[in-house]
């Protein structure tokens, strides 16, 4: 008797990214899962008590993955557009998990700004703006660039990085008039 095939958790977890990869987020149940992998439901709920676990962790290893994108930009762009060009260059290239992460519904999610904070203080120092100031600055940016990403990931537009580069120069330049901020420390 051939010994039995051991999958393990990684496993699952890298089939499950690659299925929402290539079909959406719709795709994944555990009967689908189960029949990429070539075995019964059991080896999945040996590794995961429930799908919303294993939804967890594929939104652990999507988020992993956005940064990547976000990592690969740095020193091409000043620090604060680096994460603007990271996040619609996902949303180019991984149009799939980009909706998983960023076009779900999230009601409930949002519990503050916390996480924020070391953006908005880098555009305090970087513009020598208040933190309302910053904190509205951001919203603005990120609006632009969400709005972007979210077209290019849902097909309606398919731009080219330089230009995506250029317009949120331009937006930023703008905002930079608005708050009265002469130069940047860039």
């Amino acid at each position: 008797m051939a010994p039995k095939v051991k999958i393990t958790k990684e496993d699952i977890l890298n089939r499950a990214v690659d299925m929402v990869k290539q079909n959406g987020i719709e795709s994944l149940n555990a009967r689908a899962l189960a029949k990429e992998l070539e075995c019964s439901t059991q080896p999945i709920f040996s590794n995961y008590k429930t799908m919303d676990e294993l939804y967890d962790d594929l939104i652990a290893e999507a988020n992993k993955i956005y940064n990547s994108f976000v990592e690969a930009q740095t020193g091409k762009y000043p620090i604060y557009k680096t994460h603007g060009m990271g996040y619609i260059c996902f949303a180019k290239e991984e149009k799939e998990l980009f909706k998983l992460l960023y076009m779900r519904n999230r009601e409930g999610e949002y519990q503050g700004d916390e996480d924020l904070q070391p953006i908005y203080q880098m555009l305090m120092e970087l513009l020598d703006v208040s933190l309302e100031d910053a904190k509205m600055f951001h919203l603005e940016t990120w609006l632009f660039v969400h709005g972007i990403a979210s077209t290019i990931a849902s097909n309606y537009l398919d731009l080219d990085v330089e230009l995506i580069s250029k317009m949120i120069t331009d937006v930023f330049e703008g905002l930079k008039c608005k708050y009265g901020v002469k130069n940047d420390k860039n």
